[in-house]
């Protein structure tokens, strides 16, 4: 299904041809007057010729837009050519001559219109340079600032917990010393009271003596004992002992409040005042890239001459276009050196820059993005069957590199930033991306979102973008999947107004991301945010059914096709 006409966005890119008739030129040229696109040599013609040498021919760029054909409703055999300036309304030049309209200033309406498309063209710039991407700063920022505030938050509860225990050991410790306390005034109030029940047991002692004393008086033996008794002391009885009551201790709760354990254990405050609001960089001066952190930098300035000078062309051009025989389809490309480049149906074929083959390998490729070259200049490719990964070096010697386990390894792509290895893989129903180092050592799996979401079901193709964000292609979910380099999902591109089943996909130094759609027989350009710039290629412009990309470090475009075409084209300038 290929997109029509009506479906592609005002400034999707295009090959635009030459209006002349038999003449497929690359257009660049717009004759005003005929309102027809034409190649240079066209227009050295035109303006040669007698009938048309006056007429105003001018970069395709500044051409006028042709006005819609409309016929006026008060006279139906006049066009609709005019703008009345004080009425504001479009009308023809008879209208200009009636009493209405009379002694009014009128404009050509093309020329508004013209004046009209270009400010638009305008906007659009300035909406997608500048107050999009801007936006998406402040998305970013929010981002951050959410993430700073759960971090703030948590440590306010950490900190209050900490202060809750604090007091708590300081109320245990004077609990701990009051108790004490009580347990000496215990301990002395029973010493007396037990003195002064021994005091009383000994008295009581003495009565009983006493009282036997008195009975032996009672019944004298003889008289000189009872004269005796007469004259004793003794019969005076000894008052009882002295005691006290004791005073019991007692306990007087302490007074607090709310706001006394609040002084107690701290509170939060929000600072009362105004929000800083958040800065926006002024139009002239604002930037649409992300700032580079760690080695992105270096791999940023290694490039920062080129995209400086960098931008999307107008239009597209085919530089190159060769076939490879013995090829079903190119389901995949990667970029050697010394002029050499790999492309894969199910197996894997070394060739030249004109398509003769060089060295074929048998794999256990499907249609996937299984191989990539490294930095230091290896091929590496995924072997599902036997779920390892091999490295063949310059001299043709193949080895095994990874061994991944349980998983199969699907898609592989080398890191153009710091020679880490991504690696899309698949296990039963789950899927997953892998980073290795250079070395082959696992440092990193990503699987799920924050929510908890499976973020893959089958990452056939990966790749990855100037700012370290982890690029997949996945047909079965029918979406672009991108995570930041920590693995947290960005967002995921689903197509535009149609069913999207993505193929091949690559990014570029502007930090576009390119992938092909099988669906349509389009390559659809990206921005690094998922915003839809353009339809970069349709079937329809080209003829072609687009199933693989790869940028080169010429920034020229290289597409595999189905069938064993390979075509490279120019898209920026």
């Amino acid at each position: 299904m290929a997109l029509s006409e009506s479906q592609i966005p005002p400034d999707a890119q295009h090959y635009l041809v030459c209006g002349t008739e038999d003449c497929e030129k690359n257009c660049q040229f717009y004759c005003n007057e005929c309102h027809h696109p034409m190649c240079e040599q066209c227009r050295d013609e035109h303006q040669k010729s007698p009938e048309t040498k006056d007429h105003e021919v001018v970069p395709y760029k500044q051409r006028k837009r042709q006005l819609p054909m409309q016929k006026c409703k008060i006279h139906p055999t006049k066009d609709i050519n005019l703008l009345c300036e004080e009425c504001k309304i479009p009308l023809c030049s008879k209208c200009g001559t009636t009493t209405k309209h009379r002694g009014h200033l009128f404009t050509d309406l093309e020329m508004v219109f013209t004046e009209k498309c270009s400010s638009c063209h305008a906007e659009i710039t300035k909406i997608r340079s500048y107050f999009e991407p801007t936006s998406q700063d402040l998305k970013r920022e929010i981002r951050r600032d959410v993430t700073e505030i759960k971090k703030i938050t948590e440590g306010l509860r950490t900190s209050m917990k900490a202060q809750t225990e604090a007091v708590k050991k300081m109320v245990d410790t004077v609990t701990s010393e009051k108790i004490k306390q009580v347990n000496k005034i215990e301990q002395s109030l029973l010493k007396t009271l037990n003195g002064q029940n021994q005091e009383i047991d000994d008295y009581i002692n003495y009565l009983n003596d006493l009282i036997k004393t008195y009975y032996g008086y009672l019944s004298p033996s003889n008289i000189e004992q009872l004269t005796f008794a007469l004259k004793s002391e003794n019969l005076i009885i000894r008052p009882i002992p002295e005691t006290s009551k004791p005073v019991y201790p007692v306990f007087t709760a302490g007074q607090y409040s709310e706001k006394d354990v609040e002084k107690l254990l701290g509170k939060i405050t929000v600072p009362n005042y105004k929000p800083e609001k958040r800065k926006i960089k002024p139009m002239e001066t604002a930037s649409t890239q992300l700032k580079p952190t760690g080695k992105q930098r270096k791999h940023n300035r290694e490039k920062s001459n080129v995209k400086k000078t960098l931008s999307r062309s107008s239009s597209v051009t085919m530089v190159r276009e060769f076939t490879v025989p013995g090829v079903s389809d190119v389901y995949h490309i990667s970029l050697g050196k010394s002029g050499r480049i790999w492309v894969s149906d199910y197996n894997l074929f070394q060739t030249d820059l004109q398509g003769n083959k060089l060295q074929t390998i048998q794999t256990s490729g499907n249609l996937d993005g299984y191989h990539t070259v490294t930095q230091d200049g290896d091929l590496i490719y995924t072997d599902k069957d036997n779920k390892v990964i091999n490295r063949i070096t310059p001299d043709n010697t193949i080895t095994e590199f990874i061994e991944t386990e349980d998983w199969r390894p699907w898609s592989i792509h080398s890191s153009h930033i710091n020679g880490d290895i991504l690696v899309g893989m698949r296990k039963d129903e789950e899927a997953k991306v892998t980073r290795y180092n250079k070395t082959g050592t696992e440092i990193q799996n990503i699987k799920r979102d924050n929510k908890g979401h499976e973020l893959y079901s089958y990452p056939h193709y990966i790749t990855e973008n100037i700012n370290g964000d982890i690029c997949v292609s996945d047909y079965d979910k029918h979406a672009v999947v991108v995570v930041d380099k920590s693995g947290q999902h960005r967002f995921s591109y689903s197509g535009w107004e149609s069913v999207f089943t993505p193929f091949g996909i690559c990014t570029d130094v502007l930090g576009h991301i390119l992938v092909c759609d099988d669906y349509t027989d389009t390559v659809y350009l990206l921005d690094q945010d998922g915003q839809l710039l353009s339809f970069l290629l349709t079937s329809e412009q080209w003829l072609g059914m687009f199933c693989s990309v790869c940028v080169d470090d010429e920034n020229n475009l290289w597409v595999g096709q189905w069938g064993n075409k390979v075509s490279v084209y120019k898209y920026l300038q």
